[in-house]
C-alpha cells in the first residue's frame, strides 16, 4: 500500500543500549524501550514521532492496548510497533492486523495514509515471514532486534565479502572515468 515505506523501516533493530538479561520478559522489553526512548527513536531513523505506549483500542464492548504507537512524518501514517520477545510466529500478525484495522477505522486522521504496522521479535526465520505475509494485504513487516552486534570477526568477514563484490564495479567505473576525461582532453 505504501511501496517507499520499506526504505523507512529495517530488517534489524541494535538494542544493546538496553542492557537486558538474556532471558527477559516483554514487560521488561517494553519498560526498557520506553526508558531509553531517545534511543530507541534514533535505532527507529528519521521522522518517528512517539505518541503512547499501552496505546488504549477499543473495539465493541471490549478494551485492547497496543505495545507502542508512533507517527511517521514522511509517510504521514500511524506506525504500530507490537513486541515479541520470541521467534516470529504466523499468528502473531492476526494480532497486529487487527490493531492496524482499528487504528484506520478509529484513531487515523482522514488525510493520513493507512496505518503500518511493524513486529519486533526476538528472532525471525525469513521464509516463514515471506509465506506468512504472502496473502495479506495488511501493510505489515517483521524485522527483529539483536541485544548485541554480530561477532567482531564475522562482520570483518561480511565486509570484505562486499568489498570482493563491489570491487568489479568500482574498478570498471574508474576506468570508464578515465576513458571520458581522455576523450574530453583529445
Amino acid at each position: 500500500m505504501q511501496p517507499q515505506a520499506a526504505q523507512h523501516f529495517k530488517d534489524a533493530y541494535l538494542l544493546d543500549f538496553l542492557a537486558l538479561p538474556e532471558p527477559h520478559s516483554e514487560a521488561e522489553l517494553h519498560r526498557s524501550l520506553l526508558m531509553n526512548l531517545g534511543r530507541f527513536l534514533t535505532e527507529l531513523g528519521r521522522d518517528f514521532c512517539y505518541i503512547g505506549s499501552e496505546y488504549p483500542v477499543q473495539v465493541g464492548g471490549q478494551d485492547f492496548a497496543l505495545d507502542l504507537l508512533f507517527f511517521h512524518r514522511g509517510l504521514n501514517c500511524l506506525v504500530a510497533i507490537e513486541l515479541k520477545v520470541t521467534a516470529f510466529e504466523p499468528e502473531h500478525l492476526g494480532k497486529l492486523n487487527f490493531y492496524l484495522e482499528a487504528l484506520d477505522r478509529h484513531v487515523k486522521k482522514p488525510h493520513e495514509n493507512p496505518a503500518i504496522g511493524l513486529l519486533l521479535c526476538a528472532s525471525k526465520d525469513s521464509e516463514v515471514v515471506e509465506y506468512a505475509l504472502s496473502r495479506t494485504l495488511s501493510p505489515a513487516l517483521v524485522a527483529q532486534y539483536q541485544m548485541q552486534l554480530p561477532d567482531r570477526q564475522m562482520l570483518a568477514a561480511k565486509l570484505h565479502e562486499f568489498y570482493a563484490l563491489s570491487a568489479p564495479e568500482t574498478v570498471q567505473r574508474a576506468a570508464s572515468g578515465t576513458r571520458k576525461k581522455k576523450a574530453g582532453a583529445g
